[in-house]
């Protein structure tokens, strides 16, 4: 009786089954990433790196979900809902207060991507005019809360020379700037230049202006994940730093992503980009100037005790990231 069938047959499962662990081998890893705004320009590389295909190359599936503000990013961090969150640098002021999460890469230095804007109308003509206003913020210990306060404690007023109100979103702020129940609005500049282009409004500070040494944005993991899959970790920041390097090499695609996922027109997308584009860190790397003026500002507005250890708040393990 002839063997030949046999052999064939058990030929054709080896090939079967190499091609099935292959496929298996190569499946990407799906991942959630939470942004702190879903409208903010500096957070667009995750679209950047999906779209182009950026992460997919590091075997990576990323899920974009949106939220709303620092305190939102920690909360989806704490509860499993995100595996990277991308958010603040005063952000960090929650992992020294317990946040099962850590800093892996700074990405965002001044920021150039934050500023203050009234309605156009506004009697509000300058920066000496938002003494003792209310000005609306996104979250409790937010950038856009700190970066308030610091305007007005360098203008001479106090920590408490402007009043604040978290309204979340940046389409919540706008709507409650535009019914006169805050006298102005400290969100994403972008935000600022639709309201010019549209004429509904203008911005009076620009907020690098007081902070020229800082770390505004940072990619924020699950401690969990970070003890588990550093290898996961690594692939992601490549991927994202690597869509960065792609933004800087492409202004054109940028933009038209820029104005799909923002909603922007062509006219403020490409403001948004030649304004924001030097904010973006290449490497990941903690400035050591900037993380002080960090640590020493959270015991300054009592957000923190005492001054907290680097290890509290960002792990330099992957760093500098090579794509």
């Amino acid at each position: 009786m002839s063997t030949k069938p046999t052999i064939v047959s058990a030929a054709i499962l080896c090939i079967v089954l190499f091609v099935a662990n292959v496929g298996t081998g190569f499946a990407a890893d799906k991942i959630r990433v939470g942004k702190a705004q879903s409208a903010a320009w500096i957070f667009l590389p995750v679209d950047v790196g999906i779209d182009e295909g950026i992460f997919a190359r590091y075997g990576l599936d990323v899920e974009i979900l949106d939220l709303a503000g620092d305190a939102k990013v920690q909360q989806a961090l704490a509860s499993d809902s995100i595996d990277f969150g991308l958010g603040s640098g005063p952000g960090m002021a929650f992992l020294a207060k317990g946040s099962p999460a850590m800093g892996v890469a700074a990405f965002g230095g001044a920021p150039r991507g934050v500023s203050t804007m009234v309605l156009a109308d506004s009697p509000i003509k300058t920066v000496a005019d938002l003494k003792g206003k209310l000005v609306s913020v996104s979250t409790k210990g937010s950038l856009t809360e700190w970066l308030t306060e610091q305007m007005a404690i360098q203008e001479g007023w106090g920590a408490d020379g402007i009043r604040t109100v978290a309204l979340g979103a940046i389409a919540n702020a706008i709507a409650s700037l535009k019914a006169g129940q805050v006298d102005a609005v400290t969100l994403a500049t972008e935000a600022g230049f639709k309201l010019e282009e549209e004429k509904q409004g203008r911005i009076v500070a620009y907020m690098d202006k007081y902070a020229p040494h800082f770390i505004s944005e940072v990619v924020f993991v699950r401690k969990s994940l970070l003890e588990n899959d550093p290898a996961l970790v690594d692939r992601f920041l490549k991927g994202f730093f690597a869509a960065i390097a792609f933004e800087k090499a492409n202004k054109e695609k940028t933009s038209a992503i820029a104005e799909r996922v923002l909603h922007q027109s062509p006219t403020v997308a490409g403001r948004t980009y030649d304004y924001e584009i030097s904010m973006f860190e290449t490497d990941g790397h903690f400035d050591e100037k900037a993380v002080e003026v960090l640590k020493k500002s959270f015991v300054d507005t009592h957000t923190l005790s005492e001054i907290p250890r680097d290890d509290q708040l960002f792990t330099t393990r992957f760093l500098p990231v090579k794509p």
